[in-house]
């Protein structure tokens, strides 16, 4: 979970340029594309890929039901912290493309997302 949010938080300013950006602070930028590759691995039926489960199972730390840790991977992250990040974000086409992969592939995140009501923000 520390990993994923130093991603965002080293992740500079939306309104700055992608080349701009990765210039800023080129370990978040790289950091990044690391998560991104390594959570779409493929899987195979007798290992599958760690770094996809957590993607896939992570839940907010505001929810009121109970944290399971059935899921070794499983972990969880502040929604409204990372909603604001992936805003602020959106010029850069690797946090576009992390936003696909979690309302693709996390429900938690999905369910949250349709959920708000400034969701033009994102758009």
């Amino acid at each position: 979970a520390a990993g994923l949010w130093t991603v965002f938080t080293l992740g500079g300013v939306g309104s700055k340029a992608s080349a701009q950006l990765e210039q800023c602070s080129p370990l978040a930028s790289q950091s990044l594309l690391l998560l991104l590759v390594l959570a779409n691995l493929t899987d195979t039926p007798d290992t599958p890929n760690p770094y996809r489960q957590a993607i896939m199972s992570f839940k907010n730390t505001q929810d009121n039901t109970a944290f399971s840790s059935s899921n070794p991977h499983a972990f969880q992250i502040n929604f409204n912290s990372l909603y604001t990040a992936l805003c602020d974000q959106q010029k850069s086409d690797q946090a576009t493309l992390l936003l696909y992969m979690l309302l693709h592939q996390n429900s938690n995140v999905r369910t949250y997302v349709l959920a708000r009501t400034d969701i033009e923000n994102l758009v």
